[in-house]
């Protein structure tokens, strides 16, 4: 589909879900991928009978998707986030077109390419310290993996305290710090680190001397000094989890206090999502090191550990081959589409938009809310919304239901009990308004 207007359309589905190419292209895919990925054929909601099988995406822009058998959606996942431009912002696809026609891949660390400089002086411009230093990857564990080094390094401990219900990647070292699913972990647990002690997160009611208690303790129940302390300033896939106010800066004052380093997570919240450009320091918490992706690389895979230049300095001297690298870390398409992304981020003071269109949309849902007794609570901050059901059976019936009116959502939280919505932030105030209305009808359908 090529319609010049695509990118702020309303859903338009011309076929049941999935429609006939996509079904047949995911019989396809079963036959080539690893099973329990993408190939959900069996997956059912539960109770419900809903299919689960997914659509085949075959074009994108703005916030609309277009499947493989032309069905219009609204995307409001920003595909895990990283769309808060948009898909294909023109600014990104005029800047990766340009560097295709100068060199598409580059030598990594041995030999770094042009646009790899200007994006990490950018980057270091961005940073919340200053003289900083950067750290690339490919997809937000790498920039996790980076920081879980980089502490280590600096402090000599190689103990981490990390929070239930976070979420900082799958790859084995950010899988060992990841709280959000106990089962995620459990079929590798021989060989995760064994030094990761999870504390409590706390709820936004809760009192911050409870929070900050319940932190003490998990700490000093760790039998190995930690060294590394991370922290989601907002749990996503957790279920759009809110701390209480004061509880991340008492948390960096705490982890100061007893010698350990601070890695602010701010790969799906961070850069404007959730109105600022780092949701942490608009919290006063004050970290060593900080994680950004999703949204960096304007839909092409990147991801940054941005950290103060002294805990950095823990690598040492470039003498010799990198001991931390990868072929594709500092890609030039990709660095180029950052700055791109980057401009339309800054520039267009996308962080402000975040505020006041998350604000307005916030208060419309609530105010749906009310009218549905399933609906347990609405909560969020900017661009990113989490609708609690008292069910998660509940919300795996909502999200296919949504789907099938051409409205693309996930479920989110230990149980599934969670609606997540992130939008792109560029996202048109009618489609938002739309969408209410078609979320309004869908859970009087599924009450």
């Amino acid at each position: 589909m090529t319609r010049p207007d695509l990118g702020s359309l309303l859903p338009s589905i011309r076929t049941p879900l999935p429609g006939a190419r996509s079904a047949a292209l995911v019989e396809r895919l079963a036959l080539t991928e690893s099973p329990a990925l993408t190939a959900r054929r069996a997956r059912r909601a539960e109770s419900s009978g809903a299919s689960w099988d997914p659509i085949v995406w075959s074009a994108a822009r703005g916030a609309n998707v277009v499947d493989a058998d032309d069905n219009v959606f609204v995307d409001l996942a920003s595909g895990f986030g990283v769309a808060a431009i948009g898909h294909a912002h023109p600014s990104v696809v005029r800047a990766i077109e340009e560097q295709t026609r100068t060199l598409i891949h580059g030598f990594g660390d041995v030999h770094p390419s042009t646009t790899k400089v200007a994006l990490l002086e950018r980057l270091a411009t961005l940073a919340p310290f200053p003289d900083a230093r950067v750290m690339l990857g490919a997809h937000g564990a790498d920039a996790i993996e980076a920081a879980l080094k980089t502490a280590m390094l600096d402090t000599r401990r190689a103990g981490v305290l990390a929070f239930e219900g976070g979420y900082h990647g799958l790859s084995h070292g950010p899988l060992a710090i990841s709280g959000y699913r106990a089962d995620f972990r459990a079929p590798f647990a021989a060989q995760l680190n064994p030094h990761v002690t999870f504390a409590r997160w706390p709820r936004e009611s809760d009192s911050l001397d409870d929070a900050i208690t319940a932190v003490e303790r998990a700490w000093d129940a760790s039998p190995t000094s930690i060294g590394a302390l991370f922290v989601e300033p907002i749990q996503g896939r957790g279920g759009v989890r809110i701390a209480p106010p004061g509880f991340l800066r008492a948390l960096g004052e705490l982890a100061r206090a007893r010698g350990a380093r601070v890695i602010a997570d701010e790969i799906l919240v961070g850069l404007s999502r959730c109105g600022a450009r780092y949701v942490s320091v608009d919290e006063g918490l004050t970290a060593d090191l900080v994680c950004i992706g999703k949204a960096l690389g304007g839909g092409l895979p990147l991801s940054a550990c941005l950290g103060r230049a002294d805990v950095m300095a823990s690598w040492g001297d470039p003498s010799g081959e990198a001991i931390h690298t990868a072929t594709f870390f500092g890609h030039p398409l990709a660095c180029a589409a950052a700055l791109a992304a980057l401009d339309v981020i800054e520039g267009d003071d996308l962080a402000r938009l975040s505020r006041d269109r998350g604000a307005r949309w916030l208060d419309a849902l609530r105010a749906l809310a009310a009218k549905h007794p399933c609906v347990r609570e609405v909560r969020g901050r900017g661009m990113l919304i989490g609708m609690e059901l008292d069910s998660g059976a509940r919300t795996l019936r909502v999200v296919p239901a949504l789907l099938a009116r051409g409205w693309i959502t996930l479920p989110a939280g230990a149980r599934a009990e969670v609606l997540q919505i992130l939008p792109p932030i560029t996202i048109d105030d009618t489609l938002l308004d739309a969408f209410v209305t078609a979320l309004d009808a869908t859970l009087a359908e599924v009450a």
